[in-house]
């Protein structure tokens, strides 16, 4: 399989990982506050998405940066949202983020020295 191919596997998780952490936005909407106060609270929940989508964007023309910037997010996501301290959380919020970033520096590095890229 030609590594060019092998690009989208980190792009595929990627994107399941975002859409998977984007649910738990939606609990923002349970509750008596108001709707205003929700949907704020809703936008607020969102604000670790946009940044990964961010990220997956720039690991879309570059890889080595965007997986770079990856690992960094998967550092910050242990100690934002102390995932460090239960080993299922940590490999449920932090583990993608890092194995996305590992993936697309892996399979970059690896298309540039077959020359593919």
């Amino acid at each position: 399989m030609k590594t060019d191919k092998l690009i989208w596997i980190p792009r595929v998780l990627a994107i399941i990982f975002i859409v998977f952490i984007s649910l738990f936005a939606l609990d923002a909407f349970s509750g008596d506050a108001s709707f205003i106060k929700k949907l704020g609270g809703f936008l607020r929940h969102l604000i670790p998405t946009l940044i990964l989508v961010l990220t997956l964007l720039i690991s879309w023309k570059k890889p080595l940066l965007g997986g770079s910037i990856f690992i960094l997010l998967s550092i910050a996501f242990a100690f934002f949202f102390k995932t460090n301290r239960s080993l299922l959380t940590f490999l449920a919020v932090t583990f993608p983020v890092a194995l996305v970033g590992i993936l697309f520096i892996a399979f970059d590095l690896a298309a540039k020295k077959k020359g593919e890229i």
